[in-house]
């Protein structure tokens, strides 16, 4: 934690940045929802260390996986049901409100900037949304406690799809799963045409989402990249903050 005398530094910093932005978008990852309590699966004792990843194939292919995806969600409720929006998450709301933020990109799946009054048509979610779930064949929505229902009902088995008998998942990209085309085609028009990219809370490492942030500045757009940790990019950035966000947020917004 940085001290009080530098989150002030830093967010001078970020406001000398954001006053004149007229067209920016704000790209967000697992690091704007720690203060919320959803933990960052990627890092060392996370999620994805103690179980490795369903591929998407294997959930396809199996009952048995589909199954024990549907487990591992459901262990997560309470962590992704108690969470509110956080400072980070309020500040971007606010400057997209304000209309100084074009749109964000988020690859969060845990529905908290809509939940911090972001509309869909502003918000860009790469990795899908966790609060809710589709068939994988037909595309239609079910909601948790519908699929939490039946698959307690069913003595943990996976259910499939009245509609069609599809598998059913959460609405995220798991590992193996193609990238949804839409969500990559509108943040690919966002970045092309913004002129501030904010960074807040990715390690810049998953592609090709990490490739945003290279397309804004390589337009013309200024690159501010704020994380406790280093990134790849940050040789390429405008300004590095290495803070809290939502401290740094939070005090960029209330001078």
């Amino acid at each position: 934690m940085m001290a009080s005398d530098d989150i002030k530094a830093a967010a001078e910093a970020l406001r000398a940045v954001l006053t004149p932005m007229k067209a920016g978008v704000a790209f967000t990852g697992a690091g704007i929802s720690t203060e919320c309590g959803i933990p960052d699966f990627r890092s060392p004792g996370g999620l994805w260390t103690r179980n490795r990843p369903i591929d998407y194939q294997d959930f396809r292919a199996s009952a048995a996986m589909r199954a024990e995806a549907w487990r591992r969600r459901f262990a997560m409720e309470a962590v992704f049901a108690g969470a509110r929006p956080g400072r980070g998450h309020r500040a971007l709301a606010q400057w997209l409100a304000e209309g100084r933020l074009r749109g964000i990109i988020t690859q969060n799946i845990d529905g908290l900037h809509q939940a911090s009054g972001v509309p869909d048509a502003d918000l860009v979610e790469l990795h899908g949304n966790s609060t809710y779930a589709t068939c994988l064949d037909c595309a239609t929505r079910y909601e948790l406690d519908w699929v939490r229902a039946r698959f307690e009902a069913a003595e943990e088995r996976a259910p499939d799809c009245p509609a069609c008998a599809g598998p059913i998942k959460s609405a995220t990209i798991s590992f193996g799963q193609p990238m949804p085309a839409e969500a990559m085609a509108r943040a690919k028009r966002l970045s092309a045409a913004c002129d501030v990219f904010l960074v807040l809370g990715s390690s810049l490492v998953v592609w090709p989402a990490a490739g945003f942030p290279v397309q804004a500045k390589r337009a013309g757009a200024r690159l501010v990249i704020i994380n406790r940790e280093p990134t790849e990019l940050d040789d390429l950035a405008d300004l590095v903050i290495r803070a809290d966000i939502g401290a740094v947020c939070d005090a960029a917004l209330h001078r």
